[in-house]
């Protein structure tokens, strides 16, 4: 927000200058940890246990109230969200579980692992399937988003199923109509780029990032299939429920 609202330049000096200051605020308690995610950090969790029977029955009945059906069953089209970088996803997760859509870090140029799992789950669904991208607008991200699609739809083709891509951020359309900040291209980088300045994926206001994924989503939802799967999912939600209440009466 500091660098779209242009408090900040989108330059290395400001962003170092920035970290610096809040890491002091942090150390200093004026900034509460908890309150800005930290996105290198790796979570390894604990093996799953219990504090007794009643605790594992409590559980039980949390599982059984967060019953979801596949909310993409039926849709024309089977849909992945995409973003070059990590920090990006737990925005994107919260945009695609209403719809039931995963989300997937893709930055780098070498994931091929990551590029052969998406056609595994391509060939899986059984359906068409279409990934909304969101990266940079520089020569990386363009070349990126080159990469990705070139593979993951080679890599699907191979084995029978269709994937295709779709640049949903950040596109020149928007750098325009949004004013966002930008920098000349690296000079060190000769790759092609069809901009003239670069634009961070970040650069775009959350809020108006949501906007923009949630329409291109839309865009490819049938809104009866997706009200059907709420209602079934609701019903069976609730016999389960009961069904789980049951048994665990004493």
């Amino acid at each position: 927000m500091l660098f779209s609202d242009g408090v900040l330049e989108k330059s290395e000096r400001d962003y170092k200058r920035m970290c610096e200051y809040v890491g002091m605020a942090r150390r200093s308690g004026r900034i509460g940890w908890e309150v800005i995610r930290d996105d290198t950090q790796i979570a390894v969790e604990a093996p799953q246990s219990f504090t007794g029977p009643a605790d594992f029955l409590a559980r039980v009945e949390a599982a059984a109230e967060g019953y979801r059906v596949d909310r993409q069953a039926g849709q024309p089209v089977r849909l992945e969200l995409w973003c070059e970088t990590a920090g990006m996803v737990p925005q994107l997760v919260r945009l695609g579980s209403e719809f039931g859509i995963a989300c997937f870090s893709g930055g780098g140029f070498d994931g091929l692992v990551g590029k052969h799992d998406a056609a595994v789950r391509a060939v899986a669904a059984g359906a068409r399937t279409k990934v909304l991208h969101v990266g940079d607008f520089d020569q990386s991200g363009e070349w990126l988003f080159v990469s990705l699609a070139e593979d993951v739809i080679a890599f699907a083709a191979a084995a029978g199923a269709e994937v295709e891509f779709e640049r949903v951020a950040v596109t020149a359309e928007q750098v325009a109509l949004y004013g966002l900040p930008t920098s000349p291209p690296k000079a060190t980088d000769r790759r092609s780029f069809s901009g003239r300045a670069t634009t961070q994926a970040e650069a775009l206001p959350p809020d108006v990032l949501a906007s923009v994924v949630r329409a291109a989503i839309e865009r490819h939802r049938d809104p009866g299939v997706h009200l059907a799967a709420l209602a079934r999912e609701e019903g069976e939600r609730s016999e389960i429920l009961a069904q789980v209440r049951r048994s665990l009466r004493p």
